[in-house]
Protein backbone atom coordinates (compact mmCIF):
# COMPACT_ATOMS: atom_id res chain seq x y z
CA UNK A 1 0.00 0.00 0.00
CA UNK A 2 3.12 2.35 0.99
CA UNK A 3 4.12 1.80 -2.92
CA UNK A 4 1.09 3.47 -4.04
CA UNK A 5 1.85 6.85 -2.04
CA UNK A 6 3.97 8.50 -5.16
CA UNK A 7 0.65 8.00 -7.41
CA UNK A 8 -1.09 10.81 -5.13
CA UNK A 9 0.89 13.84 -6.18
CA UNK A 10 1.43 12.14 -9.70
CA UNK A 11 -1.92 11.49 -10.64
CA UNK A 12 -2.69 15.73 -10.45
CA UNK A 13 0.14 15.91 -12.64
CA UNK A 14 -0.51 13.25 -14.90
CA UNK A 15 -4.23 14.80 -15.23
CA UNK A 16 -2.70 18.50 -15.86
CA UNK A 17 -0.50 17.29 -19.19
CA UNK A 18 -3.38 15.25 -20.37
CA UNK A 19 -6.00 18.27 -19.94
CA UNK A 20 -3.46 20.35 -21.89
CA UNK A 21 -2.66 18.34 -24.26
CA UNK A 22 -6.70 17.41 -25.34
CA UNK A 23 -7.43 20.50 -25.04
CA UNK A 24 -8.00 21.31 -28.51
CA UNK A 25 -10.39 18.13 -29.23
CA UNK A 26 -11.98 17.56 -26.44
CA UNK A 27 -12.84 21.26 -25.64
CA UNK A 28 -14.73 21.44 -21.94
CA UNK A 29 -15.34 17.83 -21.66
CA UNK A 30 -11.61 18.02 -20.16
CA UNK A 31 -13.28 19.58 -17.13
CA UNK A 32 -14.42 15.24 -16.84
CA UNK A 33 -11.03 13.78 -17.71
CA UNK A 34 -9.55 16.34 -14.90
CA UNK A 35 -12.22 15.25 -11.95
CA UNK A 36 -11.57 11.82 -12.70
CA UNK A 37 -8.36 12.20 -12.18
CA UNK A 38 -9.01 13.62 -9.01
CA UNK A 39 -11.79 10.99 -7.83
CA UNK A 40 -8.67 8.38 -8.71
CA UNK A 41 -6.30 10.81 -7.14
CA UNK A 42 -8.98 10.77 -3.50
CA UNK A 43 -8.80 6.65 -3.56
CA UNK A 44 -5.35 6.17 -3.51
CA UNK A 45 -5.00 8.68 -0.91
CA UNK A 46 -7.85 6.97 1.20
CA UNK A 47 -5.63 3.39 0.62
CA UNK A 48 -2.41 4.88 1.60
CA UNK A 49 -3.87 6.09 4.88
CA UNK A 50 -5.85 2.86 5.61
CA UNK A 51 -2.83 0.68 4.87
CA UNK A 52 -1.10 2.75 7.31
CA UNK A 53 -3.11 2.03 9.96
CA UNK A 54 -1.89 -1.56 9.27
CA UNK A 55 1.48 -0.63 9.66
CA UNK A 56 3.35 -1.19 12.58
CA UNK A 57 6.94 0.20 11.92
CA UNK A 58 6.68 3.63 12.24
CA UNK A 59 7.19 6.44 9.45
CA UNK A 60 8.65 4.63 6.03
CA UNK A 61 11.36 7.04 4.45
CA UNK A 62 10.74 5.93 0.31
CA UNK A 63 14.23 7.39 -1.70
CA UNK A 64 14.03 10.03 -4.43
CA UNK A 65 15.25 10.77 -7.60
CA UNK A 66 18.90 10.20 -7.18
CA UNK A 67 20.89 6.90 -5.94
CA UNK A 68 21.48 6.34 -2.06
CA UNK A 69 19.07 6.57 0.58
CA UNK A 70 18.48 8.66 4.07
CA UNK A 71 21.56 6.08 5.50
CA UNK A 72 24.02 7.32 2.50
CA UNK A 73 23.46 11.20 3.95
CA UNK A 74 23.94 14.20 1.97
CA UNK A 75 21.90 15.17 -1.25
CA UNK A 76 21.07 11.56 -1.99
CA UNK A 77 17.57 10.58 -1.98
CA UNK A 78 16.10 13.84 -2.55
CA UNK A 79 13.11 13.77 -4.04
CA UNK A 80 11.53 11.43 -1.49
CA UNK A 81 8.37 10.76 0.29
CA UNK A 82 7.71 10.66 4.17
CA UNK A 83 4.78 8.18 4.93
CA UNK A 84 3.91 9.01 8.29
CA UNK A 85 -0.08 9.83 9.99
CA UNK A 86 0.49 13.57 9.03
CA UNK A 87 1.36 13.08 5.27
CA UNK A 88 -1.25 10.66 4.81
CA UNK A 89 -4.01 12.34 6.64
CA UNK A 90 -3.05 15.78 4.74
CA UNK A 91 -2.73 14.15 1.55
CA UNK A 92 -6.66 12.82 1.78
CA UNK A 93 -7.78 15.76 2.88
CA UNK A 94 -6.31 17.94 0.15
CA UNK A 95 -7.60 15.52 -2.61
CA UNK A 96 -10.70 15.32 -0.79
CA UNK A 97 -11.30 19.32 -1.21
CA UNK A 98 -9.62 19.94 -4.41
CA UNK A 99 -12.17 17.22 -6.08
CA UNK A 100 -15.17 19.25 -4.54
CA UNK A 101 -13.64 22.20 -6.16
CA UNK A 102 -13.07 20.69 -9.72
CA UNK A 103 -16.33 19.53 -9.68
CA UNK A 104 -17.96 22.61 -8.52
CA UNK A 105 -15.59 24.30 -11.43
CA UNK A 106 -17.45 22.42 -13.82
CA UNK A 107 -20.41 24.54 -14.52
CA UNK A 108 -18.96 27.71 -12.13
CA UNK A 109 -16.09 28.53 -15.24
CA UNK A 110 -17.92 27.19 -18.05
CA UNK A 111 -18.91 31.06 -19.31
CA UNK A 112 -14.87 31.85 -18.45
CA UNK A 113 -12.28 32.08 -21.02
CA UNK A 114 -8.88 30.10 -20.47
CA UNK A 115 -11.46 27.15 -19.22
CA UNK A 116 -8.69 23.87 -19.92
CA UNK A 117 -6.21 26.56 -18.50
CA UNK A 118 -7.81 26.62 -15.75
CA UNK A 119 -8.04 23.43 -15.14
CA UNK A 120 -4.70 22.70 -15.72
CA UNK A 121 -3.19 24.88 -13.34
CA UNK A 122 -5.86 23.55 -10.78
CA UNK A 123 -4.44 19.97 -10.83
CA UNK A 124 -0.73 21.94 -10.99
CA UNK A 125 -1.81 23.44 -7.56
CA UNK A 126 -3.16 20.02 -6.10
CA UNK A 127 -0.07 18.25 -6.97
CA UNK A 128 2.08 20.92 -5.72
CA UNK A 129 -0.04 20.55 -2.28
CA UNK A 130 0.16 17.02 -2.05
CA UNK A 131 3.88 16.68 -2.90
CA UNK A 132 4.72 19.27 -0.28
CA UNK A 133 2.69 16.80 2.66
CA UNK A 134 4.76 14.33 1.47
CA UNK A 135 7.99 15.79 0.92
CA UNK A 136 10.19 13.42 2.41
CA UNK A 137 13.09 15.74 2.56
CA UNK A 138 14.16 19.34 2.82
CA UNK A 139 15.11 19.87 -1.10
CA UNK A 140 11.26 18.49 -2.28
CA UNK A 141 9.85 20.32 0.59
CA UNK A 142 11.16 23.69 -0.91
CA UNK A 143 10.52 22.76 -4.64
CA UNK A 144 6.95 22.43 -3.59
CA UNK A 145 6.26 24.90 -1.16
CA UNK A 146 7.78 27.55 -3.72
CA UNK A 147 5.32 25.70 -6.17
CA UNK A 148 2.51 26.44 -4.14
CA UNK A 149 2.85 30.40 -4.68
CA UNK A 150 3.62 30.63 -8.16
CA UNK A 151 0.64 28.79 -9.25
CA UNK A 152 -1.35 30.33 -6.45
CA UNK A 153 -1.04 33.80 -8.51
CA UNK A 154 -1.60 32.13 -11.71
CA UNK A 155 -4.74 31.32 -10.42
CA UNK A 156 -5.69 34.15 -8.72
CA UNK A 157 -5.03 36.22 -12.06
CA UNK A 158 -6.41 33.80 -14.07
CA UNK A 159 -8.92 36.63 -15.26
CA UNK A 160 -6.36 38.59 -16.66
CA UNK A 161 -8.88 41.32 -17.51
CA UNK A 162 -9.50 42.68 -13.78
CA UNK A 163 -6.59 44.81 -12.82
CA UNK A 164 -7.67 44.16 -9.03
CA UNK A 165 -7.12 40.52 -9.76
CA UNK A 166 -3.68 41.33 -10.94
CA UNK A 167 -2.89 43.44 -8.53
CA UNK A 168 -3.35 41.50 -5.32
CA UNK A 169 -2.40 38.66 -6.80
CA UNK A 170 1.02 39.89 -7.34
CA UNK A 171 0.61 41.06 -3.31
CA UNK A 172 0.24 37.60 -2.61
CA UNK A 173 2.73 36.45 -4.90
CA UNK A 174 5.40 38.73 -3.03
CA UNK A 175 4.49 38.06 0.52
CA UNK A 176 4.62 34.61 -0.50
CA UNK A 177 8.16 35.00 -1.74
CA UNK A 178 8.79 36.42 1.74
CA UNK A 179 7.81 33.37 3.29
CA UNK A 180 9.52 31.47 1.27
CA UNK A 181 13.19 32.99 2.33
CA UNK A 182 13.25 31.93 6.09
CA UNK A 183 12.20 28.27 4.76
CA UNK A 184 14.94 28.20 2.61
CA UNK A 185 17.72 29.75 5.07
CA UNK A 186 16.44 26.87 7.20
CA UNK A 187 16.96 24.37 5.05
CA UNK A 188 20.27 25.56 4.62
CA UNK A 189 21.12 25.82 8.52
CA UNK A 190 20.16 22.45 8.96
CA UNK A 191 21.88 20.93 6.56
CA UNK A 192 25.33 22.90 7.12
CA UNK A 193 24.57 21.61 10.97
CA UNK A 194 24.00 17.89 10.87
CA UNK A 195 24.96 17.23 6.73
CA UNK A 196 22.10 15.41 5.53
CA UNK A 197 18.01 16.55 4.05
CA UNK A 198 15.88 13.40 4.52
CA UNK A 199 13.78 14.15 7.60
CA UNK A 200 14.32 10.34 9.63
CA UNK A 201 18.26 10.95 9.62
CA UNK A 202 17.70 14.65 10.10
CA UNK A 203 15.66 14.70 13.28
CA UNK A 204 17.20 11.52 14.44
CA UNK A 205 20.52 14.20 14.51
CA UNK A 206 18.59 16.94 16.16
CA UNK A 207 17.51 14.43 19.09
CA UNK A 208 20.93 13.25 19.63
CA UNK A 209 22.74 16.83 19.14
CA UNK A 210 20.07 19.62 20.32
CA UNK A 211 22.70 21.96 21.11
CA UNK A 212 24.60 22.33 18.05
CA UNK A 213 25.09 25.56 16.74
CA UNK A 214 25.50 27.70 13.36
CA UNK A 215 27.19 31.10 12.59
CA UNK A 216 27.95 33.59 15.52
CA UNK A 217 27.46 30.38 17.78
CA UNK A 218 23.63 30.68 17.60
CA UNK A 219 21.80 27.19 18.48
CA UNK A 220 20.35 25.65 15.84
CA UNK A 221 17.12 23.95 16.48
CA UNK A 222 16.14 28.05 18.09
CA UNK A 223 17.39 30.07 14.89
CA UNK A 224 15.95 27.03 12.44
CA UNK A 225 12.39 27.18 14.49
CA UNK A 226 12.48 31.03 14.59
CA UNK A 227 12.97 30.44 11.01
CA UNK A 228 10.16 28.32 9.93
CA UNK A 229 7.72 29.90 12.33
CA UNK A 230 8.21 33.10 10.30
CA UNK A 231 8.07 31.20 6.77
CA UNK A 232 4.63 29.86 8.73
CA UNK A 233 3.36 33.71 8.93
CA UNK A 234 3.68 34.53 5.60
CA UNK A 235 1.66 31.59 4.49
CA UNK A 236 -0.82 31.60 7.00
CA UNK A 237 -1.51 35.41 7.13
CA UNK A 238 -0.43 36.19 10.67
CA UNK A 239 -0.33 39.80 11.77
CA UNK A 240 1.16 41.62 10.38
CA UNK A 241 1.79 39.52 7.32
CA UNK A 242 -2.32 39.12 6.53
CA UNK A 243 -3.20 41.91 4.48
CA UNK A 244 -2.90 40.07 1.01
CA UNK A 245 -5.56 37.32 2.49
CA UNK A 246 -8.75 39.26 2.69
CA UNK A 247 -7.60 41.15 -0.75
CA UNK A 248 -7.63 37.76 -2.72
CA UNK A 249 -11.41 38.01 -3.53
CA UNK A 250 -11.09 39.33 -7.24
CA UNK A 251 -9.92 35.69 -8.44
CA UNK A 252 -12.44 32.66 -8.89
CA UNK A 253 -14.26 31.32 -5.78
CA UNK A 254 -13.51 27.75 -6.98
CA UNK A 255 -9.96 29.58 -6.39
CA UNK A 256 -10.68 30.95 -3.06
CA UNK A 257 -12.09 27.43 -1.53
CA UNK A 258 -9.19 25.78 -2.36
CA UNK A 259 -6.88 28.76 -1.22
CA UNK A 260 -8.83 29.41 2.37
CA UNK A 261 -9.60 25.35 2.90
CA UNK A 262 -6.19 23.78 1.99
CA UNK A 263 -3.17 26.27 0.72
CA UNK A 264 -3.72 29.13 3.63
CA UNK A 265 -3.50 25.98 6.55
CA UNK A 266 0.19 25.61 4.94
CA UNK A 267 1.71 27.46 8.05
CA UNK A 268 0.15 24.81 10.53
CA UNK A 269 1.36 22.10 8.43
CA UNK A 270 5.08 23.12 8.59
CA UNK A 271 4.61 23.51 12.25
CA UNK A 272 3.92 20.30 12.73
CA UNK A 273 6.34 18.92 9.96
CA UNK A 274 9.46 20.82 12.23
CA UNK A 275 7.61 19.79 15.37
CA UNK A 276 10.98 17.64 16.38
CA UNK A 277 12.73 21.00 15.74
CA UNK A 278 10.83 23.06 18.05
CA UNK A 279 10.71 20.45 21.22
CA UNK A 280 14.35 21.83 21.18
CA UNK A 281 13.01 25.82 21.32
CA UNK A 282 10.62 26.83 23.64
CA UNK A 283 10.85 30.45 23.19
CA UNK A 284 9.62 30.28 19.66
CA UNK A 285 6.86 28.65 20.95
CA UNK A 286 5.79 30.98 22.66
CA UNK A 287 6.07 33.43 20.24
CA UNK A 288 3.88 31.43 18.48
CA UNK A 289 1.22 31.87 20.73
CA UNK A 290 1.71 35.31 21.19
CA UNK A 291 1.39 35.73 17.47
CA UNK A 292 -1.61 33.51 16.68
CA UNK A 293 -3.23 35.09 20.06
CA UNK A 294 -2.98 38.31 18.17
CA UNK A 295 -4.21 37.37 14.42
CA UNK A 296 -7.03 35.62 16.15
CA UNK A 297 -8.42 38.83 17.68
CA UNK A 298 -7.46 40.88 14.76
CA UNK A 299 -9.11 38.31 11.96
CA UNK A 300 -12.31 38.12 14.39
CA UNK A 301 -12.89 41.77 15.06
CA UNK A 302 -12.37 42.63 11.56
CA UNK A 303 -14.79 40.11 10.33
CA UNK A 304 -17.99 41.30 11.95
CA UNK A 305 -17.35 44.48 10.39
CA UNK A 306 -17.35 43.92 6.58
CA UNK A 307 -20.14 44.46 3.89
CA UNK A 308 -18.53 41.51 1.59
CA UNK A 309 -19.04 38.46 2.17
CA UNK A 310 -15.83 36.73 0.66
CA UNK A 311 -13.62 39.35 2.32
CA UNK A 312 -15.69 38.79 5.87
CA UNK A 313 -15.07 35.05 5.20
CA UNK A 314 -11.16 35.80 4.73
CA UNK A 315 -11.05 37.82 7.60
CA UNK A 316 -12.36 34.71 9.42
CA UNK A 317 -10.25 32.27 7.68
CA UNK A 318 -6.91 34.77 9.27
CA UNK A 319 -8.55 34.71 12.80
CA UNK A 320 -9.47 30.94 12.33
CA UNK A 321 -5.24 30.55 11.43
CA UNK A 322 -4.73 33.06 14.22
CA UNK A 323 -6.16 30.04 16.38
CA UNK A 324 -4.68 27.47 14.77
CA UNK A 325 -0.97 28.94 15.30
CA UNK A 326 -1.64 29.83 18.71
CA UNK A 327 -2.90 25.92 19.58
CA UNK A 328 1.00 25.15 17.90
CA UNK A 329 2.32 27.94 20.62
CA UNK A 330 1.05 25.93 23.42
CA UNK A 331 1.90 22.47 22.38
CA UNK A 332 -1.10 20.87 21.01
CA UNK A 333 0.23 20.10 17.99
CA UNK A 334 -1.89 17.29 16.69
CA UNK A 335 -5.14 19.80 18.06
CA UNK A 336 -3.84 22.41 15.55
CA UNK A 337 -4.17 19.55 12.29
CA UNK A 338 -7.49 18.91 13.99
CA UNK A 339 -8.75 22.00 13.91
CA UNK A 340 -6.56 22.52 9.86
CA UNK A 341 -9.23 19.60 8.20
CA UNK A 342 -11.61 20.69 10.04
CA UNK A 343 -11.60 24.41 8.98
CA UNK A 344 -10.46 23.57 6.06
CA UNK A 345 -14.05 21.31 5.33
CA UNK A 346 -15.98 23.63 7.09
CA UNK A 347 -14.32 27.54 4.87
CA UNK A 348 -14.27 25.14 1.37
CA UNK A 349 -17.93 25.05 1.75
CA UNK A 350 -19.15 28.39 3.12
CA UNK A 351 -16.99 30.20 0.17
CA UNK A 352 -18.76 27.78 -2.74
CA UNK A 353 -22.32 28.61 -1.34
CA UNK A 354 -21.28 32.38 -0.90
CA UNK A 355 -22.64 33.04 -4.31
CA UNK A 356 -25.96 31.09 -3.25
CA UNK A 357 -26.16 33.44 -0.46
CA UNK A 358 -25.64 36.45 -2.48
CA UNK A 359 -28.10 35.51 -4.94
CA UNK A 360 -31.12 34.74 -2.40
CA UNK A 361 -29.89 38.15 -0.94
CA UNK A 362 -30.67 39.99 -4.25
CA UNK A 363 -33.78 38.25 -4.42
CA UNK A 364 -35.25 38.62 -1.18
CA UNK A 365 -37.16 41.92 -0.92
CA UNK A 366 -36.23 42.57 3.11
CA UNK A 367 -34.46 40.54 6.18
CA UNK A 368 -36.44 37.47 7.91
CA UNK A 369 -37.61 38.86 10.85
CA UNK A 370 -36.90 35.88 13.51
CA UNK A 371 -35.94 35.77 16.89
CA UNK A 372 -32.18 35.81 15.90
CA UNK A 373 -32.47 38.92 14.05
CA UNK A 374 -34.59 40.77 16.54
CA UNK A 375 -32.29 39.87 19.35
CA UNK A 376 -28.95 40.79 17.29
CA UNK A 377 -30.39 43.76 15.07
CA UNK A 378 -33.43 45.01 16.63
CA UNK A 379 -32.34 44.49 20.19
CA UNK A 380 -35.50 43.74 21.39
CA UNK A 381 -36.03 42.30 24.25
CA UNK A 382 -37.05 38.52 24.71
CA UNK A 383 -40.81 37.87 25.81
CA UNK A 384 -39.81 35.36 28.48
CA UNK A 385 -36.40 35.16 29.99
CA UNK A 386 -34.43 33.00 32.98
CA UNK A 387 -33.42 34.93 36.06
CA UNK A 388 -30.05 36.74 35.32
CA UNK A 389 -27.83 35.66 38.40
CA UNK A 390 -29.26 32.23 37.72
CA UNK A 391 -28.16 32.38 34.08
CA UNK A 392 -25.18 33.84 35.08
CA UNK A 393 -24.12 31.08 37.63
CA UNK A 394 -25.09 28.42 34.50
CA UNK A 395 -22.94 30.01 32.14
CA UNK A 396 -20.28 30.11 34.53
CA UNK A 397 -19.99 26.71 36.23
CA UNK A 398 -21.79 24.49 33.46
CA UNK A 399 -19.34 24.63 30.57
CA UNK A 400 -16.25 24.36 33.08
CA UNK A 401 -17.96 21.12 34.55
CA UNK A 402 -18.20 20.05 31.17
CA UNK A 403 -14.80 20.50 29.56
CA UNK A 404 -13.37 19.10 32.69
CA UNK A 405 -15.02 16.32 33.20
CA UNK A 406 -14.98 15.56 29.43
CA UNK A 407 -10.75 15.39 29.47
CA UNK A 408 -10.71 14.07 32.66
CA UNK A 409 -12.38 10.86 31.03
CA UNK A 410 -10.46 10.52 28.28
CA UNK A 411 -7.27 11.34 29.83
CA UNK A 412 -6.41 12.22 33.14
CA UNK A 413 -2.77 13.94 33.41
CA UNK A 414 -4.31 16.56 30.57
CA UNK A 415 -4.80 19.09 33.36
CA UNK A 416 -0.89 18.64 34.09
CA UNK A 417 0.01 20.22 30.93
CA UNK A 418 0.20 24.46 30.97
CA UNK A 419 -0.83 24.55 27.40
CA UNK A 420 -3.55 22.35 28.07
CA UNK A 421 -4.99 24.55 30.66
CA UNK A 422 -5.13 27.51 28.57
CA UNK A 423 -7.07 25.52 25.82
CA UNK A 424 -9.41 24.93 28.41
CA UNK A 425 -9.75 28.45 29.26
CA UNK A 426 -10.74 29.85 25.98
CA UNK A 427 -13.24 26.46 25.55
CA UNK A 428 -14.65 27.65 28.66
CA UNK A 429 -14.74 31.23 27.41
CA UNK A 430 -16.30 30.29 24.07
CA UNK A 431 -18.95 28.21 26.34
CA UNK A 432 -20.03 31.05 28.56
CA UNK A 433 -20.52 33.37 25.92
CA UNK A 434 -22.53 31.05 23.73
CA UNK A 435 -25.35 30.52 26.62
CA UNK A 436 -25.18 33.87 28.07
CA UNK A 437 -26.19 35.39 24.69
CA UNK A 438 -28.65 32.42 23.46
CA UNK A 439 -30.36 32.66 26.77
CA UNK A 440 -31.68 36.46 25.88
CA UNK A 441 -33.35 34.58 22.66
CA UNK A 442 -37.37 35.13 22.53
CA UNK A 443 -38.28 31.51 23.40
CA UNK A 444 -41.89 30.87 25.25
CA UNK A 445 -40.18 28.29 26.99
CA UNK A 446 -36.76 29.21 27.99
CA UNK A 447 -35.64 26.41 30.39
CA UNK A 448 -36.29 24.05 27.62
CA UNK A 449 -34.17 26.31 25.34
CA UNK A 450 -31.40 26.04 28.31
CA UNK A 451 -31.39 22.03 28.70
CA UNK A 452 -31.70 22.09 24.47
CA UNK A 453 -28.15 24.12 24.71
CA UNK A 454 -26.51 22.24 27.15
CA UNK A 455 -27.21 19.11 25.61
CA UNK A 456 -25.99 20.09 22.42
CA UNK A 457 -22.62 21.62 24.45
CA UNK A 458 -22.17 18.89 26.34
CA UNK A 459 -22.51 16.55 22.72
CA UNK A 460 -20.08 18.51 20.89
CA UNK A 461 -17.65 19.06 23.69
CA UNK A 462 -17.20 15.31 24.32
CA UNK A 463 -17.38 14.43 21.04
CA UNK A 464 -14.61 16.64 20.27
CA UNK A 465 -12.77 15.84 22.92
CA UNK A 466 -12.64 12.07 22.62
CA UNK A 467 -11.61 12.59 18.85
CA UNK A 468 -9.39 15.00 19.43
CA UNK A 469 -7.38 12.57 22.11
CA UNK A 470 -7.61 9.87 19.33
CA UNK A 471 -6.50 11.76 16.65
CA UNK A 472 -3.10 13.09 19.12
CA UNK A 473 -2.52 9.46 19.91
CA UNK A 474 -2.55 8.66 16.06
CA UNK A 475 -0.24 11.80 14.34
CA UNK A 476 2.15 11.21 17.55
CA UNK A 477 2.06 7.55 18.57
CA UNK A 478 5.17 8.57 21.34
CA UNK A 479 3.71 9.87 24.71
CA UNK A 480 7.33 11.37 25.23
CA UNK A 481 7.39 13.02 22.63
CA UNK A 482 3.58 14.30 22.95
CA UNK A 483 4.95 15.38 26.71
CA UNK A 484 8.32 16.90 25.10
CA UNK A 485 5.84 19.35 23.16
CA UNK A 486 3.82 20.46 26.05
CA UNK A 487 6.78 21.03 28.39
CA UNK A 488 8.68 22.82 25.69
CA UNK A 489 5.53 25.50 25.48
CA UNK A 490 5.44 25.77 29.47
CA UNK A 491 6.40 29.08 31.16
CA UNK A 492 7.19 30.23 34.77
CA UNK A 493 4.41 29.11 37.06
CA UNK A 494 4.17 33.15 38.37
CA UNK A 495 4.33 34.21 34.97
CA UNK A 496 1.52 31.52 33.93
CA UNK A 497 -0.64 32.37 37.26
CA UNK A 498 -0.40 36.21 36.17
CA UNK A 499 -1.36 35.38 32.47
CA UNK A 500 -4.84 32.99 33.15
CA UNK A 501 -5.81 35.79 36.64
CA UNK A 502 -5.58 39.11 33.59
CA UNK A 503 -7.42 36.57 30.71
CA UNK A 504 -10.08 36.07 34.05
CA UNK A 505 -10.18 39.83 34.84
CA UNK A 506 -10.63 40.55 30.92
CA UNK A 507 -13.28 38.26 30.35
CA UNK A 508 -15.21 39.35 33.89
CA UNK A 509 -14.85 42.86 32.87
CA UNK A 510 -16.26 42.28 29.70
CA UNK A 511 -19.27 39.99 30.83
CA UNK A 512 -20.01 43.10 33.51
CA UNK A 513 -20.06 45.63 30.99
CA UNK A 514 -22.54 43.73 28.83
CA UNK A 515 -24.97 43.07 31.97
CA UNK A 516 -24.07 47.50 32.75
CA UNK A 517 -25.25 48.09 29.35
CA UNK A 518 -28.67 45.85 29.40
CA UNK A 519 -29.64 47.62 32.64
CA UNK A 520 -29.01 51.14 31.68
CA UNK A 521 -28.08 52.00 27.93
CA UNK A 522 -28.58 55.43 28.28
CA UNK A 523 -25.96 55.97 30.94
CA UNK A 524 -23.28 53.72 28.94
CA UNK A 525 -24.37 55.60 25.62
CA UNK A 526 -24.21 58.79 27.10
CA UNK A 527 -20.50 57.83 28.39
CA UNK A 528 -19.12 55.65 25.24
CA UNK A 529 -20.85 56.93 22.28
CA UNK A 530 -17.01 58.75 21.67
CA UNK A 531 -15.08 56.24 22.73
CA UNK A 532 -17.54 53.36 20.53
CA UNK A 533 -17.50 55.64 17.41
CA UNK A 534 -13.19 56.00 17.35
CA UNK A 535 -12.71 52.26 17.48
CA UNK A 536 -15.23 51.72 14.91
CA UNK A 537 -13.64 53.93 13.10
CA UNK A 538 -10.15 52.40 13.92
CA UNK A 539 -11.85 48.89 12.73
CA UNK A 540 -13.21 49.87 9.95
CA UNK A 541 -9.96 51.30 8.57
CA UNK A 542 -8.73 47.36 9.58
CA UNK A 543 -6.15 48.93 11.53
CA UNK A 544 -4.18 51.18 9.17
CA UNK A 545 -2.11 48.07 8.44
CA UNK A 546 -2.71 47.81 4.46
CA UNK A 547 -2.22 51.90 4.61
CA UNK A 548 1.40 51.55 6.28
CA UNK A 549 2.23 49.48 3.93
CA UNK A 550 1.05 51.43 0.85
CA UNK A 551 2.84 54.59 2.46
CA UNK A 552 6.03 52.72 2.31
CA UNK A 553 5.47 51.24 -1.15
CA UNK A 554 5.44 55.23 -2.31
CA UNK A 555 8.26 56.15 -0.15
CA UNK A 556 10.31 53.31 -1.76
CA UNK A 557 9.15 54.05 -5.11
CA UNK A 558 10.36 57.82 -4.21
CA UNK A 559 14.09 56.88 -3.13
CA UNK A 560 14.34 54.84 -6.44
CA UNK A 561 13.56 58.03 -8.39
CA UNK A 562 16.11 60.01 -6.17
CA UNK A 563 18.74 57.51 -6.48
CA UNK A 564 17.69 57.16 -10.25
CA UNK A 565 18.18 60.86 -10.83
CA UNK A 566 21.51 60.86 -8.90
CA UNK A 567 23.40 57.91 -10.54
CA UNK A 568 22.26 58.53 -13.93
CA UNK A 569 19.94 55.79 -14.28
CA UNK A 570 17.26 57.20 -16.16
Amino acid sequence: MIELQWLVPLLPLLSAVLVHTLSGSLGKRVAQLSVAFGTLTVLVAAIGLFGYFGHTGGAVWQGGFLPGGAESGGFSGWGSLLHDPLSHIMSLVVAGISLIVHVYSIRYMSEEPGYARFFVLLDLMTASILLMVSAGDLVTLLIAWHLVGVFLYFLLGHNTESKPAQRYAFWTFITYRIGDLPLVLAAVILYQAYGVIDFPTLFARIAENPNATTVFGMPVTTTTALLVAFSAFAKSAQFPLHTWLPYTMEGPTPVSALMHAGIVNAGGFIINRFAPVFVHADGVLHLLFVVGLITALIGSVLMLTQNDIKKSLGYSTMGQMGFMVMECGLGAFSLAIFHLIAHGLFKGTMFLSAGNVIGEARRSDGVPHNPLYTFLVERKPASARLPWLMIGLVTLVVPLAILILAHWFVAADFFQKQGAIVLLFFGWITGVQVLFATHRLDSSNPIRLMVMILLSFALIVVGYTVIGHAFENFLYPDEAFRNAIYHAAGIDTVTFDGLVLLLALIVVGGWLASYLKSRNRSLWSARFTGLQLALYSLISREFYVADVYDRLALSLIALSKRLNVMLRWY
